[in-house]
This record gives structure tokens, C-alpha cells and sequence, in this order.
């Protein structure tokens, strides 16, 4: 497994830093976020001088009951050419539900949401992980997920779920120490048993990160200085095995580069002074390398994914279309994670048409929730701050007769297949449209 050193996580919002950044060794960039024709100048200096880019996947939702997307596994795949990647990476999630599998009307996330650690689970996951690894050109790895919610009746614990999953997949794991102490506060799992329980000697690397509690519950936003419960499991996990690579996560609410500096220094000493002594044996799983010696597996039946996306639909719809909660969940937990949902997607529209706040003023924040309340989100991002507009102008919004023409002249531009091409013909039609739609 390739040795990756200490790293970032690659963000536009401090990219300058990064590259001054001393003893960066690799860096992480969101996939999505990347055009392979049009890699940022930032990355291509970086490779130039031998950091190592990976592509970290988001939405792909391997957890999920549907088969992987062609089209996105293909993206991926491009990125990870693009960069010269040793390995991409992804998450043992699921975001989107709904859909042929279940009759229903296709519903997204737009967060990674916990899978139930069940045997259908399984099969699903590790079906899902064999197709990606057969279409992607380098080594997978799969990240545990934070989660504020648990599944009822599940079968196995995280860590014994990870254990099966390598065995089945020969996949590397991605583990997120920070996301094992989410999982400490919020279900009650003991990081250590977790660690006891995974094939540690599978780890491709490690990320770590912050987050904040609220009202008993902690809060995964990589927004927040790493604190020491984070940083004591990273060293628990150290003294078992070297990780081949360590990164820091930070996407938001960005301080000083040499507070990211301090922050790397500390995770940096906690792998040095808790590393195993050479020639030890780490814990974990008898195949180093997540290399599987399992017999080709059968096909998973049709009806074992349709009971698992008939749950995640019945959660999913709970979460963010306001249908009853399903039996066995913590109703006062999901309105929690209901809440998080909407926080997180009025945020990801404002960053992506950043044209709607600056419109709305202080107004967006709470005319983003309601429209939410009522919208669940079946595109992406640039889909829904559409809609969001659209359901606004429909609605005679914003009250002020200045900003109402703003935001009708942005939905304008932004509406077609195309921006438009500045003839009149083209504006009219597009604003014929819409005047239809409203009457």
C-alpha cells in the first residue's frame, strides 16, 4: 500500500496556503468538484512538485439499495487519470433513495446517511464496492461515516461490518477518527472496541477532524479545531498500526494557516511518539493489503435490495419530506438530523448561487427552510437553487419590487439548458415560460 506521508484536504479557500504549506506530502480533493479538462492551477503546481492528489468521492452512495451509476463511477475514474492518482476514495453511505426499486418519487440527501449495519446491507454494500472497484483504474478505499441517527435491529457493530466488508471486497478503508468519536457521543460505540474489531492492517489512510456539540448531540462540520478526544483515538489506532497516510479535514469557517500548520504539527506527533515497534504485529485482518481470498460471489437477489431500499425511502422521506418516522427510530434524533439536512443544503445553494443571499439579504436563511419544508430535493444543488427561485417568483417573492426583478432576471439567465444568448426572442421566450407557469 502506498506510503502517503501527512496531508490536506485540497480547498479553492486556501489552496494558496496549502501550497506554502511545509511538509504537505499529499493533498485530497473533493471529485465533484474537479473538471478534469480544467484542473485548478493550485493542483497541477502540486503535482509538478510531487504531491500526490486523490480524488475523495461524495456522491456516489455505495451504501445505497440502487447499483452504482455508470456515469458517475466513469467521473470518478476520469478524475483520478486526470491526477495521476495512486487510489480514489468513497463512503460507506447512502445518498439518494426512492425511484424505480420502490415506485416512489427519487429523493436526495445531500448528506451521507449511515447504512444499517444488516446482512442486506452487506451484500448491497459489497456488490456496489466490487462494481466500482471493476470500472475505477486504481485502488478503492470506502470511509465509516459520521451519524447522528441509529437503525434499529441492527446485526453487527461497525467494526465487525468493516471486517466482513474487506473480507468480501479485499476494498482499503478510509477511517475517519473524528467520525468515531461522532459515533462515540451520539450511539454510544466505543472507538476502541471499533478499532479492536476492524482489519486495521486495510487502512489506505486516516482523516481527522472537528466538529462541535449541541444539545447532547456532536456534530461532524469540519468547520472546528480537531479536539483531543479526536486526537486520543488517532493515537489509539497509531499504536496499533502505522497508517500509510494522516489528512486533516477542515471545509469551512477556515483560521490562519499556521493555525492549520499547529494543527498538522499535533497530528503528526501523536502517529510519531504512538507508533508500533518495528517488526510488530498490528490487530486487525489476516490479508494486509485488503487483498480477499473469497470465491466469486453470486449476484445479490433482487428482493434483498428492494427490502433495503424500502427502508431507506421510509427514512429518507422522514428526513426530508415530513412522512411519519419509521418504526424504531429516535423521533427526537431524526428531527435533529432533519434540521442538519436543510441547514446543510440552504448552505451548499448559497455557495453555488451565492447571487440568492445577496439577493434575499437576511431573508434567505428562513425562505430557504420553508420552500424545503415542502421541496424535497430530487437534483442536485444547481437544480434546487432553480427551484428555490422559481417557487419564490411563483409566489409574488421578494416582496421589494427591486429585488424581485434580481432575482426574476437571474432565473432568467440561469433557467435553460444554456445561458442565455442576450437576443430578445430568447428572453422572451424564456420569460413567456415562466409567466405560463405562474398562471
Amino acid at each position: 500500500m502506498k506510503h502517503l506521508g501527512t496531508g490536506i484536504g485540497w480547498r479553492p479557500e486556501i489552496a494558496d496556503a496549502v501550497e506554502r504549506m511545509p511538509g504537505i506530502d499529499w493533498v485530497e480533493a473533493v471529485a465533484e468538484n474537479l473538471c478534469p479538462g480544467h484542473l485548478p492551477d493550485s493542483l497541477l503546481r502540486l503535482r509538478e512538485r510531487g504531491v500526490t492528489v486523490v480524488p475523495h468521492g461524495v456522491s456516489l452512495g455505495l451504501g445505497g439499495a440502487d447499483r452504482p451509476d455508470e456515469t458517475r463511477l466513469a467521473a470518478l475514474a476520469e478524475r483520478a487519470e486526470a491526477l495521476g492518482s495512486p487510489l480514489v476514495t468513497e463512503h460507506i453511505a447512502f445518498v439518494r433513495a426512492g425511484g424505480p426499486l420502490t415506485a416512489s418519487q427519487p429523493l436526495e440527501a445531500g448528506h451521507l446517511l449511515p447504512v444499517p449495519r444488516t446482512r442486506d446491507a452487506l451484500d448491497v454494500l459489497c456488490e456496489n464496492v466490487r462494481i466500482a472497484q471493476d470500472a475505477l483504474p486504481v485502488p478503492l478505499a470506502v470511509e465509516n461515516i459520521a451519524a447522528v441517527i441509529s437503525w434499529p435491529g441492527e446485526e453487527m457493530t461497525e467494526g465487525q461490518f468493516l471486517y466482513e466488508l474487506v473480507e468480501r471486497t479485499g476494498v482499503r478503508l478510509l477511517i475517519d477518527v473524528a467520525n468515531l468519536h461522532t459515533n462515540h457521543v451520539n450511539r454510544g460505540e466505543d472507538p476502541g472496541k471499533a478499532l479492536d474489531e476492524l482489519p486495521v492492517e486495510a487502512i489506505a489512510y486516516v482523516h481527522v477532524a472537528g466538529g462541535f456539540a449541541r444539545d447532547g448531540v456532536w456534530h461532524d462540520s469540519h468547520a472546528h479545531p480537531v479536539p483531543e478526544p479526536v486526537l486520543a483515538i488517532l493515537s489509539d489506532l497509531a499504536a496499533r498500526v502505522t497508517p500509510p497516510g494522516v489528512l486533516l479535514e477542515r471545509d469551512e469557517n477556515f483560521p490562519a494557516p499556521g493555525e492549520l500548520e499547529r494543527e498538522l504539527d499535533a497530528i503528526r506527533e501523536r502517529v510519531r511518539t504512538r507508533a508500533p515497534a518495528s517488526g510488530e504485529c498490528a490487530t486487525g485482518a489476516a490479508s494486509a493489503a485488503g487483498e480477499s481470498s473469497a470465491t466469486a460471489p453470486s449476484a445479490v437477489p433482487a428482493a434483498t435490495r428492494q427490502r433495503l431500499a424500502l427502508a431507506q425511502t421510509a427514512l429518507l422521506s422522514a428526513l426530508v419530506a415530513g412522512t411519519p418516522a419509521p418504526e424504531g427510530f429516535d423521533r427526537a434524533r431524526l428531527t435533529v438530523q432533519s434540521r442538519a439536512l436543510t441547514g446543510k443544503r440552504a448552505d451548499v445553494v448559497a455557495k453555488v448561487a451565492p447571487e440568492l443571499p445577496e439577493i434575499l439579504g437576511k431573508a434567505y436563511r428562513a425562505r430557504f427552510f420553508a420552500y424545503a419544508q415542502a421541496r424535497p430535493m430530487s437534483g442536485g444543488y444547481r437544480r434546487d437553487a432553480l427551484d428555490f427561485a422559481e417557487r419564490l417568483l411563483l409566489a409574488g417573492q421578494p416582496e421589494d419590487a427591486e429585488a424581485r426583478g434580481r432575482l426574476t432576471r437571474w432565473w432568467l439567465e440561469r433557467s435553460g439548458p444554456a445561458p442565455l444568448d442576450g437576443r430578445p426572442v430568447t428572453r422572451w421566450l424564456r420569460a413567456a415560460r415562466f409567466a405560463l407557469r405562474r398562471g
